[in-house]
């Protein structure tokens, strides 16, 4: 039975109120729906809404910037009165290649900003509540690059995931006395709708198949042991457990989820 297949709870979530950012595409898509499936009402934030999208379940917001960090908190709280769990799932790089020396300080500021202060920002905004209330969930997505960084193109966002994962864990030790739990998650290669328009573009400038493409790609990360790349319904059911009351004494962690690909302990 795949990751897709399985049958949840569709209570689990009842009652509790959601934000996940980077909510509309990859990864950020499957956790939002792999909650909603389990009964949360869940709001997603992301730059550009889809044109079939439901807009009272989207917030269009960048929330790589101050203002649209605000505009995500106050719309978050006007439309649901509280919020549950938080969960940071944007991210990326938009960096050139060309190793360290290509790397401008607007460059190195835009990775920190979308990698690192957009959790920070929302952290800072959702917490009083939640420190009220002694009850909150905040989950962190960093990535297997800040174990791995690849110099060549994503060096800045191997180091703001780096980042964010030490943040992560010292803010847990500062609010889990206070009822609130944060985790972390590093993903490694994980094959989105992106991630797979690649592995075509790959296939066809080599003039070979997918699958090849593919393999090749696995090869560049250092090898892949599972044998293929991450799904994302796979990432969001981690994202799953860790926000339920199953994982209610879990909290200063990270788990990662990458078919083996970081090669040591």
């Amino acid at each position: 039975m795949s990751a897709s297949d399985t049958r949840h709870d569709a209570n689990e979530f009842s009652g509790k109120h959601v934000l996940v950012t980077g909510g509309t595409k990859g990864i950020g898509a499957a956790i939002v729906n792999r909650l909603r499936c389990g009964g949360a009402t869940v709001l997603a934030t992301a730059r550009n809404i889809p044109v079939d999208g439901i807009s009272e379940r989207l917030i269009q917001a960048d929330g790589a910037t101050r203002v649209g960090a605000d505009h995500i908190i106050k719309t978050t709280l006007d439309r649901l009165g509280r919020l549950d769990i938080l969960i940071h799932s944007v991210g990326g790089s938009s960096a050139p290649g060309g190793g360290a020396l290509a790397l401008t300080d607007e460059i190195w500021q835009k990775e920190f900003e979308l990698n690192l202060f957009s959790a920070v920002r929302l952290d800072r905004g959702f917490l009083p509540a939640m420190l009220e209330r002694r009850s909150g969930v905040i989950i962190h997505v960093s990535s297997i690059q800040r174990m791995l960084p690849l110099f060549e193109a994503t060096l800045g966002y191997a180091a703001a995931k780096a980042a964010l994962t030490n943040y992560s864990k010292g803010l847990s030790k500062e609010v889990a006395p206070h009822g609130i739990r944060v985790n972390s998650i590093a993903p490694g290669f994980t094959e989105t709708k992106a991630a797979k328009a690649l592995i075509e573009r790959l296939a066809a400038q080599a003039g070979t198949d997918t699958a090849a493409a593919r393999q090749g790609l696995m090869n560049s990360l250092g090898g892949i042991p599972l044998g293929r790349p991450n799904r994302p319904e796979e990432v969001a059911e981690l994202v799953a457990f860790l926000a339920s009351d199953r994982a209610s004494s879990i909290t200063g962690s990270e788990y990662v989820i990458d078919g083996g690909n970081i090669p040591t302990v």
